[in-house]
């Protein structure tokens, strides 16, 4: 049996943390690129682009390793499925709110995910899971109205919407790459996801090269960085990391995008709704670290 040593471990701890820092922070800028592209295209139209372009960025890469496509197919179709929902459903909501609050909203799902498997898979979840998902709704809320209105905002809504379709694309992942290579995998749900967003795009507002020519750089840096890049960088992290490293790594994708929407898109919020932003990211962490400590146990 080979054995590391304690500097190795270390080492390779320390290259695994920083590749899943880039991810979260890829992600954290993309919700820029999704705010600014929504100006130029439609949610369908932009999400179909990017989809299918990182997806021929990744098909040379993994056309060998999909395996019998009649047993892999389902799984690909009902992820693409999902991450269609999903995806549709952040972008429309970007289209009036925040990158920012898109990106702390959606953080939700992490919270999300063990409460949907306690309630459809009759996995019993810790107390504090539950909690922790209260307490998001509540920093949701805040968020959402400011202190300033009672009602949340309709673009916050559909992201929040959007969290719960990515907390289901989550546990479909997890059972999917146990049946078959993960990038392969990746790939074909992204055309599918992809081709379903294009073909929704033809009747509610098609692509035109004038939208994509104003759109280029965020079409560009969604598709291959966001997706391609950024999910490659968080399947190299999580290979030597910790769970309970990538789980408080990737939760700073949020943070990233608060800073990313100040810096680029000179979004603000106030008092009330960074009260929301800190109650937001303290209910994913503590969710995801009693996850982990029960996994441990």
């Amino acid at each position: 049996m080979e054995h590391t040593s304690p500097t190795t471990d270390l080492k390779q701890r320390f290259v695994s943390d920083l590749f899943l820092l880039l991810a979260a922070a890829i992600w954290g800028l993309g919700f820029v690129a999704q705010r600014s592209a929504s100006n130029f295209l439609g949610f369908f139209g932009f999400n179909g682009v990017r989809f299918l372009l990182a997806s021929a960025a990744l098909l040379p890469f993994v056309v060998k390793r999909f395996g019998s496509l009649r047993q892999n197919i389902r799984w690909m179709l009902l992820a693409g499925g999902i991450l269609f929902t999903a995806s549709a459903l952040q972008q429309a909501g970007l289209e009036s709110t925040t990158a920012g609050s898109a990106g702390f909203i959606t953080g939700v799902y992490v919270v999300l995910v063990p409460i949907i498997l306690s309630l459809f898979w009759k996995q019993r979840s810790p107390a504090v899971t539950w909690i922790a998902a209260a307490a998001a709704l509540v920093g949701t809320y805040l968020l959402s109205t400011g202190g300033t209105r009672f009602n949340p905002s309709s673009g916050d809504l559909l992201v929040l919407a959007g969290s719960i379709a990515w907390a289901l694309h989550v546990i479909v992942v997890g059972k999917a790459v146990q049946k078959m290579d993960v990038f392969a995998f990746s790939t074909g749900q992204y055309i599918v996801c992809g081709l379903l967003h294009l073909i929704m795009s033809i009747f509610v507002e098609p692509v035109t090269l004038t939208s994509l020519r104003s759109a280029w750089m965020e079409v560009i840096y969604a598709g291959l960085f966001s997706v391609a890049l950024g999910f490659t960088f968080q399947g190299i992290g999580q290979r030597k990391a910790p769970a309970s490293d990538a789980a408080l790594i990737l939760s700073l994708e949020a943070v990233f995008a608060a800073i990313a929407g100040v810096l680029f898109l000179q979004e603000r919020m106030n008092w009330v709704q960074i009260i929301g932003c800190g109650i937001i990211l303290a209910a994913i962490l503590v969710a995801q670290l009693g996850v982990t400590r029960r996994s441990r146990g």
